[in-house]
């Protein structure tokens, strides 16, 4: 292989691994996601925030763990992606068996216990379209999707978005 070519495959090789890999964990909501289903669920606390990024009046951040804290009413949750998403995800499906509405942006992941274990429970809306986060020059290297824990487990559906 001539070193022109094997550059550029280090070089694609790199820009894979990093795509991904589970290095950023903190990808913020866009905009109009996050009003459209504001619009539909009036959210009061988003318990995943650095504090800048709050999407909500309430908030916790990093140095508070909203795992930690009680969820109440309506809920925006966009966890740090990877590892240890599944507590999150854990989490939003317990605070809505004690009666808040918990709605998740998440990795559409359906090749994950987590996703089965929890998403599955709730009410599943893929969207059509791979993201582009606040602050990224390109779409997500991932799908997404919307699931939706109501109150004592109220209607599952699964559609696309």
């Amino acid at each position: 292989m001539n070193a022109l070519l094997y550059g550029a495959f280090l070089e694609m090789r790199m820009l894979n691994d990093s795509m991904y890999s589970s290095e950023k964990k903190d990808w913020e909501t866009p905009d109009f996601l996050f009003k459209a289903l504001d619009n539909e669920f009036n959210f009061n606390l988003d318990p995943c925030s650095d504090g800048v990024n709050a999407k909500c009046k309430s908030f916790f951040t990093k140095a508070e763990d909203g795992l930690t804290k009680e969820w109440e009413g309506s809920i925006f949750m966009n966890p740090p992606y990877g590892r240890g998403i599944e507590k999150w995800m854990e989490k939003a499906l317990n605070s809505s068996k004690a009666g808040a509405l918990v709605c998740c942006l998440v990795p559409a992941r359906t090749d994950t216990r987590w996703w089965h274990n929890y998403a599955m429970k709730g009410e599943v809306r893929l969207l059509s379209k791979r993201l582009t986060f606040k602050g990224a020059n390109n779409k997500a290297p991932f799908p997404c999707a919307i699931i939706i824990f109501k109150p004592h487990g109220h209607s599952l559906i699964t559609q696309a978005i």
